[in-house]
C-alpha cells in the first residue's frame, strides 16, 4: 500500500476487501465513487488523510483466500454475485417492504420521513429487480461466453448489443441510481438510527436497511471495480488476437 494518497479507493478495496470497512467508517464511497484517489476522496468527505492512512496500514496484510475476489475467474465471479448478492436482494426486499409498510402504518403520522423512505425503497426494489434480470439473462451469460472463447481459442461471440461496453455502461448507471436512492434513505433515517423508544419492528427495519446497503456496496464493488474492467479487457484481448 505504498503511496496511498495517489492510489484509488477502488484499487485498495480490490486488493484487500477489508479496506471497505475503513472507507465505510469514514463515509467514503468505495463502489460507485471508488475511482478517485485517496486524497480526493478525503477532501470530498472532509476526512483527515493521515487518520485514514493509519487505519488502512493497520489492516491485516494477509487477504483471506475466500475474499480474494480479484484472483477469481470471471465466470466463477458471476456465479458468486448471483448466488450471494442477487439471492440476498431477492430474499430481503420483500422483508424490507413488509417492515416499511408496517412501520409507516403505525408511526408514519409522527415520523413523516417514513413515507418518503417507503417510496424510495419501493423504487429501489423495482429497479434492482429489473437490473438483476438484465445481468442474469444478458450480461453474465456473455461474460461466460468470453471465458469459454478464451479457453477454446474461438472468436468473440456475436451479440445484439454490440461491444460489451454498452451493457456495462448501462449497469454502471443503474448502480449509481441505486446508490443515490440508498444514500437518500440513509440521510432520511439519520444513518439508520431509530428514534428513542422505537419498537422492535422499527429497530429491525433500520438494522436491515443498514445491512442491505452494506451488501449493495459490496455487490456493486465486485461488478464496477473487478468484473466489468476485467470483462472489457478480456473482450479487447480476444478481438485483437
Amino acid at each position: 500500500m505504498n503511496n496511498l494518497q495517489t492510489r484509488t479507493v477502488a484499487e485498495l478495496v480490490t486488493e484487500n476487501i477489508k479496506a471497505a470497512h475503513v472507507f465505510k467508517k469514514y463515509g467514503i464511497d468505495f463502489c460507485c465513487g471508488g475511482g478517485v484517489t485517496i486524497d480526493k476522496a478525503c477532501e470530498k468527505a472532509n476526512v483527515n488523510v493521515a487518520e485514514l492512512e493509519r487505519d488502512l496500514l493497520d489492516l491485516d496484510k494477509i487477504v483471506d483466500r475466500a475474499s480474494n475476489y480479484n484472483s477469481w475467474k470471471l465466470d466463477f465471479l458471476t456465479d458468486h454475485i448471483i448466488n450471494v448478492h442477487h439471492t440476498y436482494v431477492a430474499e430481503n426486499i420483500p422483508l424490507l417492504l413488509q417492515y416499511s409498510q408496517r412501520v409507516l402504518h403505525v408511526h408514519g403520522h409522527h415520523y413523516t420521513e417514513l413515507k418518503e423512505i417507503h417510496e424510495l425503497l419501493t423504487t429501489v426494489a423495482g429497479e434492482l429487480s429489473a437490473h438483476m434480470k438484465k445481468e442474469e439473462l444478458i450480461l453474465f451469460p456473455f461474460v461466460k461466453k468470453l471465458v469459454k472463447a478464451e479457453s477454446e481459442g474461438t472468436p468473440v461471440p456475436e451479440t445484439h448489443f454490440g461491444p460489451v461496453d454498452n451493457p456495462i455502461k448501462m449497469m454502471e448507471a443503474e448502480h449509481e441510481e441505486a446508490g443515490d436512492l440508498l444514500r437518500a434513505i440513509a440521510k432520511l433515517s439519520n444513518n439508520y438510527t431509530p428514534p428513542p423508544g422505537a419498537c422492535n419492528t422499527y429497530r429491525a427495519f433500520y438494522a436491515k436497511l443498514d445491512e442491505f446497503e452494506q451488501d449493495l456496496h459490496q455487490h456493486i464493488h465486485l461488478e464496477n471495480n473487478i468484473l466489468f474492467p476485467k470483462t472489457l479487457k478480456l473482450e479487447k484481448e480476444l478481438r485483437n488476437r
